[in-house]
């Protein structure tokens, strides 16, 4: 099951107004479920264990992205199916929108990972969930739909955050100080 944070957390409240910008600024997407689904997934994945949640039947942490879609497919519970491939997509638009530069590590050649493309498997694990899901099956459909968009989206939103640190680290430095 999905963790969900409290709207009012400062840390989603934050999330959702840089994702908010981003998204109608520089993408023009204003659809408020699609954007608010992003911001919560930043949000989720802040603390690292929920990025590396996906455990198999015997209890033990999914890495990779093809574990996770095999531990999907034997699921015999539609719930567990439903929630894993939603986890692949979240997973894969995360680090390929977020972080990109980690995928060489994540697909290194000794990877199982390594002869699969995070974007095709993200959108395909979006429109499973969301042919699984009739509570968020449109928001996982547009997910699915606009993948490429999103991730870029992300990317944005990723350097508005690393603006405001490098501001904010800015103003603790003494005025006249010369590294």
């Amino acid at each position: 099951m999905t963790r969900e944070i409290s709207e009012s957390h400062p840390l989603l409240r934050l999330f959702r107004g840089m994702t908010e910008t981003t998204f109608m600024t520089e993408l023009g997407i204003g659809d408020p479920r699609l954007v608010g689904y992003v911001a919560n997934l930043l949000a989720r994945f802040v603390p690292s264990q929920t990025i590396w949640r996906i455990r198999d039947g015997e209890g033990r942490q999914l890495t990779e992205v093809t574990a996770m879609v095999a531990e999907a497919e034997s699921a015999s519970n539609t719930a567990h199916r439903r929630d894993c491939h939603r986890h692949v997509g979240d997973f894969t638009l995360f680090w390929t929108g977020v972080y990109p530069e980690a995928l060489s590590k994540l697909q290194a050649s000794d990877s199982p990972d390594h002869l699969i493309n995070y974007q095709v498997q993200g959108k395909k694990s979006y429109y499973v969930a969301s042919t699984l899901d009739d509570d968020q099956a449109a928001v996982l459909r547009r997910l699915s739909d606009q993948f490429e968009l999103c991730a870029f989206g992300l990317s944005r939103v990723r350097r508005e955050w690393e603006k405001i640190a490098a501001e904010s680290m800015g103003d603790s430095i003494p005025r006249g100080f010369v590294a």
